[in-house]
């Protein structure tokens, strides 16, 4: 095997990171719960690193969400929630008013749109959550 070949193969296995030439800097201290702790460590272990490398690799990451926006998006889903359970009552008035009159009600339209604007609002929630 050659030199390359082994340092590839020790860079694929290796659970903690590269040391740095000036080494470590700053030090701190995370206190965590016991249910916590057994969520790191069992998550460390699938992705085969240690519970330090998963922290600092998940706070440095750009893709991960801070608590703050996780927050934020679930209030928009939930709210986007109550306003599709509002609307599907509103559509099943409307679509009971047309089946025993036999007309369009006038409303149904006023409320589709609103059904559009919401779809809307749920593709622009997903599309910020990728």
């Amino acid at each position: 095997m050659s030199d390359e070949e082994s340092t590839s193969r020790s860079n694929l296995s290796r659970r903690r990171r590269k040391n740095t030439p000036a080494g470590s800097k700053k030090r701190r201290d995370v206190w965590v719960t016991a249910e916590e702790e057994a969520a790191l460590v069992a998550r460390a272990e699938r992705e085969r690193v240690t519970v330090p490398n998963l922290l600092v690799s998940a706070a440095l990451s750009e893709k991960s969400d801070s608590p703050t926006e996780r927050r934020a998006i679930m209030a928009e889903l939930m709210a986007l929630h109550n306003l599709l359970a509002r609307s599907s009552n509103n559509i099943n008035q409307l679509a009971r008013q047309a089946n025993s009159t036999s007309e369009f009600p006038a409303e149904a339209s006023e409320a589709l749109k609103f059904i559009r604007s919401v779809a809307m609002r749920i593709d622009g929630t997903i599309e910020g959550l990728m």
